[in-house]
């Protein structure tokens, strides 16, 4: 009956024809009926071109909006690559770690139920009461932060920093709305240990994956980082990922590894060395290097007040970065070793070669050198003018060089130049041209003063000494691992014969003095061992210009008969006078005495050798 209704009204409506007797308010009803029809007409072929638009031609690009709209992209973070030292200990790892985030909208509707299936909690509330004591926080408290105010928080962090095991004890609690966030955090096992070769890591805003930020960590980021990887999905309203959805995972690709020369615990004891002198000096701050004669290998790098990299803050800033390599000083008479060097090597003078020695003295261009203290005129061989530091005697046996000599060998020893250690931030030096040099600096270069020189020089110079005059590129890493885990081992750089061996060894012999009763290496005696050695003290500028600070400087390397390791240490103004007899030469003693015990080196048999100092005792 319906449709024969429908069927005569369309009909009327295209004949014209008026469905019962023709009055005037029938015909009325018939035109209100026709355009009410034709609106309706044309209200349904708008709306069915507009549906053949949306699902037709414009059909795959809302498909691909709405794919967006409910696209996530998450960074797969890459475990960066493991620090290790020469016996494989893990100095600096990557471990995997959780914040925990809350969606306030989410958790709105979570249902706690019992056994049976009852629900016995509702919301932020019930949550909280789960989530307290596994978290180990106030419930009260907890259930707030859950709830939110009257903005909710799509990701509200809740707690940071757990454990893959503690996420999976909330995890599975069922918690609807409580979602992790995973990241790879740095951690450095032996905290402080080698902190400033080791450097640290931060992020940028341009990528989330942490870089180095100074030492190893820097100069070796591209081989530790890795690369990031990407996990692309589809999630619903409530966070949920479609299972038939759009998925893409690009994995992460972790970072390789890296091997240091550094031995941790001859690293250890070279920094408590260093920190507990510099605690009795009274010094601003301290270095020191070890180094492996015959490799060029460093196996100890220390810094006073060095930093856990995993807890910077809680050390002053300024002790972050190694000054053991970016720290230059005038060495004072450790520098003396190159121009005894020098007039050896060229056949000038001999252990016993004579000179009189008193203070003040004149030299032929007329600058006045002093010594330190005053003393008594003396003849003195060149053995004793090492182990007493003479300043007079030590210009003598400089005038007998030209300056262009002399200055070839200051270069040759490595002065004005980059180690080109695998460490950033180095710094070279100083050394100016010796046409450069007046009449006061040609004297004051044969001492140590005039020049700079960081710690890392020092002991690369007293390295060629004891390595019968050969210079080795120094190093402080083994060598990496490609991504199979092959190891591949740094190659040392060519090595340089600097001084002959003869003159290397006639030098050692004369640095044994430096120990003995009267010489001013005396504290540097290591019970057992023969040292060859030979302290330093410079004045340094203060705040005002004025000459009233002091660096206090040690080289040496033992067993002197047959030379395992070589050392140098800076003390920066310490109390008192300062000298490097005080203080960097105290510090040897401690490391040296360690030293031979872990590298299970024997002591002496060979008797320490003693040349004459003065003419009496010829």
């Amino acid at each position: 009956m319906g449709s024969g209704i429908i069927s005569a009204v369309l009909n009327s409506y295209r004949t014209g024809e008026a469905l019962g007797p023709d009055i005037p308010a029938r015909k009325t009803t018939h035109n209100r009926l026709r355009q009410t029809v034709t609106v309706v007409l044309v209200l349904a072929l708008i709306l069915g071109g507009r549906l053949f638009y949306l699902q037709v031609l414009r059909a795959p690009a809302l498909a691909d909006t709405a794919r967006e709209l409910r696209t996530r992209n998450y960074v797969i973070n890459a475990k960066r690559g493991n620090i290790l030292d020469s016996n494989g200990n893990v100095l600096a790892t990557s471990v995997e770690r959780y914040n925990v985030r809350v969606d306030q909208q989410e958790i709105l509707s979570f249902l706690r139920y019992d056994d049976d299936r009852k629900v016995i909690g509702a919301g932020p509330a019930a949550a909280a009461k789960l989530l307290a004591p596994v978290l180990e926080m106030d419930q009260a408290e907890l259930g707030g932060l859950l709830l939110g105010g009257e903005e909710k928080s799509r990701w509200q962090l809740v707690t940071r920093d757990i454990s893959p095991d503690k996420w999976r004890e909330i995890n599975s609690l069922g918690i609807k709305g409580i979602y992790p966030e995973r990241f790879m955090k740095r951690e450095y096992p032996n905290g402080y240990v080698a902190g400033t070769v080791l450097g640290y890591i931060g992020e940028t805003e341009e990528d989330p994956q942490p870089v180095g930020r100074a030492g190893i960590e820097l100069s070796f980021n591209e081989h530790l980082a890795g690369k990031s990887g990407e996990l692309v999905v589809e999630v619903g309203p409530a966070g949920v990922v479609f299972p038939q959805g759009t998925r893409h995972e690009e994995p992460a690709v972790d970072g390789k590894d890296i091997q240091l020369t550094i031995e941790r615990d001859l690293q250890q004891a070279m920094q408590e060395a260093l920190d507990s002198t510099r605690a009795e000096t009274g010094a601003e701050w301290a270095t020191g290097v070890l180094i492996e004669v015959g490799t060029g290998r460093v196996l100890a790098l220390g810094d006073t007040s060095s930093p856990d990299p995993a807890n910077l803050n809680a050390t002053d800033p300024k002790n972050w970065n190694s000054r053991a390599v970016s720290a230059v000083i005038e060495p004072g008479s450790t520098g003396k070793l190159i121009t005894f060097a020098a007039a050896l090597d060229q056949g000038l003078v001999t252990p016993t070669t004579l000179f009189p020695v008193y203070t003040p003295m004149t030299m032929p261009n007329g600058e006045v050198i002093n010594d330190n203290a005053g003393h008594p005129a003396r003849n003195m061989t060149v053995a004793g003018i090492l182990a007493t530091s003479y300043n007079t005697g030590l210009v003598q046996i400089g005038d007998k060089l030209s300056d262009a000599t002399r200055f070839k060998y200051l270069q040759e020893f490595g002065l004005g130049q980059k180690t080109e250690i695998e460490l950033p931030a180095e710094e070279a030096g100083v050394l100016h041209p010796y046409q450069k040099w007046d009449g006061r600096t040609r004297y004051t270069t044969m001492f140590g003063q005039g020049w700079s020189a960081n710690t890392l020089q020092l002991g690369q110079m007293v390295s060629i000494i004891a390595n019968e005059g050969v210079k080795i590129p120094l190093h402080i890493v083994d060598g990496t691992y490609d991504k199979s885990g092959e190891f591949e081992p740094t190659m040392p750089g060519k090595p340089v014969q600097v001084i002959s061996p003869e003159t290397a060894q006639t030098l050692n012999s004369i640095m044994q003095s430096s120990t003995q009763k009267g010489a001013t290496g005396y504290r540097a005696k290591v019970p057992g061992y023969n040292v060859a050695g030979k302290t330093g003290t410079a004045q340094m500028a203060d705040a005002n210009g004025r000459l009233t600070n002091r660096v206090g400087t040690f080289v040496g390397f033992l067993p002197a008969e047959n030379p395992q390791v070589a050392f140098a240490a800076v003390f920066y103004n310490a109390g008192g006078a300062g000298y490097g007899s005080d203080t960097a030469a105290a510090a040897f003693a401690k490391v040296g005495q360690f030293a031979m015990r872990y590298l299970k080196i024997p002591p002496s048999t060979t008797p320490l050798q003693v040349y004459p100092w003065y003419q009496e005792d010829m």
